[in-house]
């Protein structure tokens, strides 16, 4: 796929034939190893041919292709809360949760 995607961005910047060297140019500029094998492997199938037709066609086969289904059943509620028992725990979380907020030693991320 990643030497599909630098065949795209060459066509797109303009080089409507772009070689093996160009296809591994733009691969080695993000820090990725191009397979010389698959660089001509991808070269001899789009060889002669149209993108944009390619990606045409290939539009019209991913719309036949059925991508939903029927929503899944709603979820069962969950089970009524016991009372005042549940209620003390919640409020030793919400302690800790400002504690833990102190951690920064009072330098936050935009100060």
């Amino acid at each position: 796929m990643k030497h599909l995607a630098a065949y795209l961005l060459l066509t797109l910047g303009g080089n409507e034939s772009p070689s093996a060297k160009d296809i591994t140019g733009v691969l080695s500029a993000v820090g990725i190893e191009a397979d010389e094998e698959r660089v001509k492997t991808l070269l001899s199938e789009l060889k002669d041919k149209d993108i944009n037709e390619l990606i045409a066609e290939g539009s019209s086969k991913l719309a036949s292709v059925p991508s939903g289904g029927a929503g899944g059943a709603a979820a069962a509620g969950g089970a009524a809360a016991a009372g005042g028992a549940a209620d003390a725990p919640a409020a030793e979380e919400k302690e800790e949760e400002k504690e833990e907020s102190d951690e920064d030693m009072g330098f936050g991320l935009f100060d």
